[in-house]
């Protein structure tokens, strides 16, 4: 619903979005339940899947974003992020975005990675075993990581067009601590890591992590063949196969690591949680929007401290 307002489209697409990711959320989960469990474990929302969601001629367009999305590995991003310099290679500043500053020099690159090592099964251990560090550097990201570090490490194997992209998050306690206790993994990215392994169909081989006491990460590659959809360019047409596309993969992870006939019981055959979750949405949105007219009115120029 908030997606729907944000890019322009009409509420009520925004309806009937938000309810068929929630129907189709129940009703796979309803699927689920019905499956073994490793059944459950083994399925998948494939890239086929995903283009068959699509409709008439917009399935070459997401037939496209799927294609560009398995060019987006490390040797992608080594001739945007990096260039050669004495023998090797380094990142190219972009202040702020990408900028090399004091806190990740060789000794700390050495301690992340040593520790890190640790975390990984063997045959992981041994792959990064032949890549040697070349450069570090801090990178900002998305506004969930607003507030938090977050640094890239660039490695490479025996040529200088064998890269490896690591990304080093900082890890903090999850939210959920103060009201569910204190998580049984004493180290955040730990908790991070095994939650990505739990949920996620093919996880990141480099996940891992690292650090302690206020300096603690979790580790993955950079760059792993990841997409994402640009709301903004998204057709209308396309919204609700989308919405159906999330619906699809929530169910699937809450399957895997939660008890899905349990969470099909409560949800039951009917339309009536989809309702209940449509109307929560609505009052959501319509929260988040005078939340946001708030913060710009109090943002201008001119705004008086009430503080």
């Amino acid at each position: 619903m908030v997606a729907a307002r944000t890019v322009g489209f009409e509420h009520a697409l925004g309806r009937r979005a938000a309810q068929a990711a929630v129907r189709t959320y129940r009703e796979q989960l309803a699927r689920y339940a019905g499956m073994r469990l490793l059944d459950v474990w083994y399925s998948r929302v494939d890239a086929g899947a995903i283009v068959a969601m699509a409709r008439g001629r917009r399935r070459r367009a997401v037939a496209r974003r799927l294609a560009l999305a398995e060019h987006h590995t490390n040797l992608d991003a080594l001739p945007r992020l990096t260039e050669p310099v004495d023998g090797g290679r380094r990142f190219v500043e972009e202040p702020p975005l990408l900028t090399h500053v004091a806190e990740c020099d060789r000794t700390w690159v050495e301690e992340v990675l040593a520790r890190y090592r640790s975390t990984l099964s063997d045959e992981r251990r041994d792959l990064l075993d032949r890549y040697r560090a070349q450069d570090a550097a801090r990178k900002v990201v998305g506004v969930g990581s607003v507030g938090t570090r977050c640094y890239v490490v660039l490695l490479l194997g025996d040529r200088h067009d064998d890269p490896l992209l690591l990304q080093v998050k900082q890890a903090i306690p999850s939210v959920l601590e103060p009201y569910a206790g204190r998580s049984r993994y004493r180290h955040p990215g730990h908790r991070v890591v095994n939650g990505q392994r739990l949920l996620q169909t093919a996880s990141d081989i480099f996940l891992g992590w690292a650090g302690d006491g206020a300096s603690r990460y979790y580790i993955r590659q950079l760059w792993d063949m990841k997409g994402s959809i640009n709301l903004e360019t998204l057709d209308p047409a396309d919204f609700v196969p989308y919405a159906r596309l999330c619906g699809w993969v929530l169910a699937r992870a809450h399957a895997r690591s939660g008890d899905a006939a349990a969470i099909s019981g409560y949800l039951g055959s009917s339309d009536r949680f989809d309702r209940a979750v449509v109307t929560f949405a609505e009052a959501y949105a319509d929260q988040t929007e005078a939340d946001y007219a708030a913060f710009t009115r109090a943002a201008a120029p001119g705004a008086r401290d009430t503080g």
